[in-house]
């Protein structure tokens, strides 16, 4: 079984790369800092909503969601939307900003029906 990257998958990729170079990497500092401060706890930074707004603006959201999702993801199969997890694994809290964190991919889309699944999706935009 071949696991090339197709060109769509490339494209994206590289997107998301230059979102992670441009916003993601510039900020782990600042990331640590905030969740160090036990003040903290349970909390976001104030700039992390933010991130998630460009992230959704530049089409890099939702970025699990299959096929079934479309307009609303590229509708990748799990074997397409590897890379993009390798890329936003690079740092531990970059899955979030691009609405891809756990338990979205896996369990939260398997053993639902596609009906449900449709009414999950609609309350995740």
């Amino acid at each position: 079984m071949g696991f090339e990257v197709n060109e769509k998958v490339s494209l994206i990729n590289a997107q998301l790369q230059a979102f992670m170079e441009a916003h993601i990497y510039p900020r782990e500092h600042d990331w640590n800092t905030w969740t160090l401060n036990q003040d903290n706890l349970w909390q976001t930074p104030p700039w992390f909503d933010e991130l998630r707004a460009k992230a959704k603006d530049e089409g890099l959201w939702n970025l699990f969601l299959p096929h079934e999702y479309q307009p609303w993801s590229p509708g990748l199969t799990n074997v397409e939307i590897a890379p993009l997890f390798e890329t936003m694994s690079k740092v531990t809290w970059a899955q979030a900003v691009f609405n891809c964190n756990a338990p979205d991919r896996g369990s939260r889309s398997s053993g639902l029906t596609l009906c449900w699944q449709a009414k999950f999706a609609v309350l995740m935009l």
